[in-house]
């Protein structure tokens, strides 16, 4: 009985590829689903020989620590070279946009406040 490894809806394609090497490189079985014509199967990864389901599994969950390892390292490295943004850096970069959007927010909450407070 096949046994699903991992879905594939939203996993970039990168990644994918990644994976695929990763288990092509272990020589581990498996079989690739997609979503249809349609788009409402399931996308997934399965394996065919559910003795190898732990190896497969821990292969897929050191791939997922690299990777996610290296999405923070490089996080870090944008944050230093950009430093933190703010909200007067972003009034900066788009004066009209900023404040068309608080104005639009203070007459929501305008309007969901004002059927509670007495005149």
């Amino acid at each position: 009985m096949a046994i699903l490894l991992m879905k594939l809806r939203q996993v970039p394609e990168d990644e994918l590829v990644d994976i695929l090497r990763l288990l092509d490189e272990h020589e581990v079985d498996y079989y690739q689903t997609s979503a249809g014509a349609f788009g409402i199967s399931l996308p997934a990864l399965w394996l065919h020989d559910a003795a190898r389901e732990d190896e497969a599994k821990a292969l897929l969950a050191a791939y997922a620590e690299q990777r996610r390892s290296e999405a923070r390292k490089a996080q870090a490295v944008l944050e230093a070279a950009q430093g933190t943004r703010t909200v007067f850096d972003i009034f900066r970069e788009h004066p009209v946009k900023f404040s068309v959007r608080v104005l639009v927010i203070l007459l929501l909450l305008w309007l969901s406040v004002r059927p509670f407070l007495r005149y």
